[in-house]
């Protein structure tokens, strides 16, 4: 066995990535699918196309290494989270299209069952805030919506998950309906502590329990391939949400390691160890990873808008061309020119977990410019990263040495000094900033054996280059000051 295939299904685009023992990328294949926007709010995409793409893409990967099945020890998932799909187990056909995890239609449900009383309950069992990001109440609004799903879920006809199911369930031809902990725990569904489905939790969101798939461990074969375009027999070995596999990836394998994902979104997870850590300033109490061993548990602040602003950029304004055009424009200006950009596009997630927000630019004058709106872009997916930090920090207790980083946007240099110099610690990127993906190989070569140990993998990762701070601290307060001066402008737009 020469290589780990790893499936990387994210918010934007599916790709596939070949890794071998020592853990660096063989061969990379990624297709972008559609954004499906049906109503100002609403965020869906087609599981079909979601599939489709995946499995053309792992293909892809396959062909471009050279590689034969029995050279692929296993087959590790990793997946945008809280993104909800609702099929029919007979066909395997989806009711509707998948709820993104951007989508807010469920915000005034969310609104009501606070009103109703069950922030704090929902709290206390899932480590979550009661917002629509969250799957429960996506799913909740299929059931209701869909002519018939309520009737046919009753009757057991129906399966729900996340995308990490999702593909399970078509790559395995039907066979394996599961998900793990780091997946479930973002459902609203799911009790942390006991690391179960919440029966008290269903009734609140009237969610029959019969939807609802298996939760394996994280490193555990689920099942083995079973559809046209792939090879059959592969064992799917390791499933684990984004966000945790990268702090996987990131070798964070003990308490107090922490990594910041740039992707869609920006998401600052610190491992926190084998107990859940409740937050006091409003971040999230999630599960990293359930193996064999254990459940290892993780803070986590979850910014909505940060690659994301970058793609408005270019498809909603026109101004650059390609995402990676956005930092040499940037650059191209000193600073933002007093001009600050609040990506509230989806609502704001932590610490403010606003949904009624919406985007926002102040400081505008005659002589702002599209860098300066591109500057400020930057600055404000670097604004939001160290709200975060600073959060963390003040729940832990633990003030981090330095910070580990990945996702596509790490290869911005100009973001990451930025960043850098706003948490005043250094920034570093890794040698493979596709920890995603990863951590989602070494989950799955770990079940199978094709490394030994965690130990191993962490023997692995690899500096890239640090970014050290360059201002002071009292220069990065003032700037995170007037940053919160603009959040305030765009909160609670939407309700208004």
């Amino acid at each position: 066995m020469k290589a780990i295939l790893a499936l990387d299904q994210g918010t934007t685009s599916s790709r596939a990535i070949v890794f071998d023992r020592a853990g660096l990328p063989i061969s990379v294949a990624q297709q972008e699918f559609r954004q499906i926007f049906p109503q100002p709010g609403w965020v869906e995409h087609d599981p079909e196309e979601i599939f489709a793409t995946q499995r053309d893409v792992a293909a892809r990967a396959l062909a471009q290494a050279g590689l034969a099945a029995s050279d692929v020890a296993a087959i590790g998932i990793t997946n945008q989270r809280e993104t909800t799909v609702l099929w029919d187990r007979a066909s395997g056909r989806p009711l509707a299209n998948a709820i993104v995890w951007q989508d807010r239609r469920t915000a005034s449900r969310c609104d009501a069952l606070r009103q109703a009383g069950h922030d704090e309950g929902i709290r206390s069992r899932t480590g979550l805030v009661l917002d629509a990001y969250f799957s429960g109440t996506k799913l909740a609004w299929l059931l209701e919506e869909v002519p018939g799903a309520r009737a046919r879920a009753e009757r057991g006809e129906l399966a729900f998950g996340t995308i990490d199911s999702w593909l399970a369930w078509r790559l395995t031809g039907g066979e394996a309906h599961v998900t793990d902990a780091s997946n479930a725990s973002r459902t609203l569904l799911f009790n942390i502590h006991d690391l179960e489905w919440d029966e008290e939790l269903l009734a609140i969101l009237r969610i029959p329990r019969s939807l609802l798939p298996r939760v394996a461990a994280a490193g555990e074969v689920v099942g083995t391939t079973r559809c046209e375009g792939l090879p059959a027999g592969l064992p799917i070995a390791g499933l684990a949400g984004d966000q945790q596999a990268a702090l996987f990836g990131q070798a964070c394998h003990r308490p107090g390691l922490a990594k910041n994902t740039y992707g869609t979104g920006c998401f600052l997870l610190m491992n926190t160890g084998e107990r859940p850590s409740p937050s006091r300033n409003r971040l999230l109490t999630t599960v990293a990873w359930r193996r064999a061993q254990g459940a290892h548990y993780a803070l986590e602040g979850s910014v909505f808008a940060g690659g994301a602003a970058v793609q408005w950029l270019r498809d909603g304004l026109g101004i650059i061309e390609r995402s990676e055009d956005v930092g040499p424009l940037a650059a191209s200006v000193p600073d933002s020119g007093g001009v600050h950009f609040v990506p509230a596009l989806a609502g704001l997630g932590a610490p403010y977990w606003d949904p009624h927000a919406r985007g926002t630019i102040v400081g505008l004058t005659r002589g702002a410019t599209r860098a300066h709106l591109a500057r400020a872009t930057l600055e404000a997916i670097a604004f939001q990263s160290a709200e975060l930090l600073a959060a963390m920090a003040a729940d832990s207790g633990v003030a981090l040495a330095e910070l580990r980083v990945d996702g596509g946007a790490t290869a911005n240099d100009l973001l990451m000094q930025i960043q850098a110099d706003l948490v005043g610690v250094p920034v570093v990127r890794p040698r493979v900033t596709e920890t995603t993906a990863l951590g989602a190989a070494y989950l799955a070569g770990l079940a199978v054996g094709f490394w030994s140990g965690e130990e191993e993998i962490a023997g692995l990762w690899a500096r890239d280059r640090v970014f050290e701070p360059r201002i002071d601290r009292d220069l990065a307060e003032s700037r995170l000051a007037e940053w919160r001066r603009a959040v305030e402008r765009s909160r609670g737009w939407a309700a208004g």
